[in-house]
């Protein structure tokens, strides 16, 4: 059993203290900045903030299977298909790892636990989750993490950053094979719990996390054309997803991968639902298939700070 452990005396990352303190938005003040997360009034202001999204609260599961095809229910969420909603750029980090065979459950806690935790220690650093890759059939990498960052600058300071770096040295490359890196820049909408993937809709889930290499022929067009599908079908079940980003990789090292996608999922029932619909199947078949060169597709799970990460 793996268990997270932030220290309970920095609990708030720097980059959400910065936004909280500096933000014009009607919906964050004073009171509801509050030193200990756990106090009986940080917990009523998350009660009221949830209720902004009554419809996730009352099910969590309100979709239908039918001959593999998902059921799209009129609904309203934080993914839903708002046109006049604010947009916010943010940038995306995915780092994937190829843990070695003899990494032992003390050692992958170790791992697992510096590289969550140095959210606080660093500013930037807008959101983050990580975890052992579900996929049995996916050997190539064991473990994922996914950062978000406000800009740019931030993402190149924290490689930089020798928290970081020490990080990576003491605690992750003695116990791997390899990491690969991938960084995109997407939109999500402009307000406090979907910047910072906060709140309780993301306290659960599933990220999914896809990587591509599209042939360079189909740059421009075929290929945004069919990130574009996807991205609508996202849009259209917020009953299953409760946040999807996708971008062009600007990573100056050059992974090998042009794009790359981001799905935060409700449950692993609802990321086998969408895995298995017709509707994304005839999407990658039709527009992604015959542009990719080569991908990599992977899950893993996203439990509470404090619960068992595995």
């Amino acid at each position: 059993m793996l268990f997270l452990t932030p220290p309970l005396t920095n609990l708030i990352s720097p980059s959400i203290m910065s936004f909280l303190t500096n933000s014009k938005s009607p919906l964050v003040s004073n009171k509801h900045f509050i030193s200990n997360p756990f106090s009986t009034s940080q917990r009523d202001w998350n009660r009221e903030v949830s209720q902004f999204s009554e419809i996730h609260r009352r099910n969590l599961l309100p979709w239908r299977k039918k001959n593999k095809a998902i059921v799209i229910p009129a609904a309203e969420g934080l993914n839903g298909n708002n046109v006049t909603a604010q947009r916010r750029k943010v940038v995306e980090h995915i780092c994937l790892i190829k843990a070695k065979d003899d990494l032992s459950d003390e050692q992958e806690k170790d791992m697992l636990d510096y590289l969550y935790t140095t959210q606080y220690h660093m500013r930037g650093i807008v959101a983050i989750s990580l975890g052992r890759v579900s996929d049995k059939e996916n050997a190539s990498y064991t473990h994922a993490i996914f950062m978000r960052f406000q800009k740019k600058e931030d993402l190149t300071r924290f490689y930089d950053n020798p928290n970081y770096v020490g990080v990576l040295t003491k605690h992750v490359f003695p116990h791997c094979h390899g990491i690969l890196n991938v960084d995109y820049e997407s939109e999500v909408e402009d307000d406090i719990l979907p910047i910072f993937r906060k709140g309780e809709e993301f306290n659960y889930g599933v990220e999914f996390l896809l990587l591509m290499a599209f042939y360079k022929n189909s740059l421009g067009g075929p290929a945004e054309e069919a990130m574009a599908a996807l991205a609508k079908l996202t849009t259209e079940l917020p009953s299953l997803i409760v946040q999807a980003t996708k971008g062009s990789n600007f990573n100056p090292d050059n992974s090998g991968y042009s794009h790359a996608i981001a799905i935060r999922f409700r449950s692993s029932e609802a990321f086998e639902m969408f895995i298995e619909s017709s509707e994304y199947n005839d999407i990658w078949q039709s527009k992604f298939q015959p542009i990719t060169e080569k991908s990599i597709s992977l899950h893993f799970s996203v439990d509470p700070v404090g619960t068992e990460l595995m």
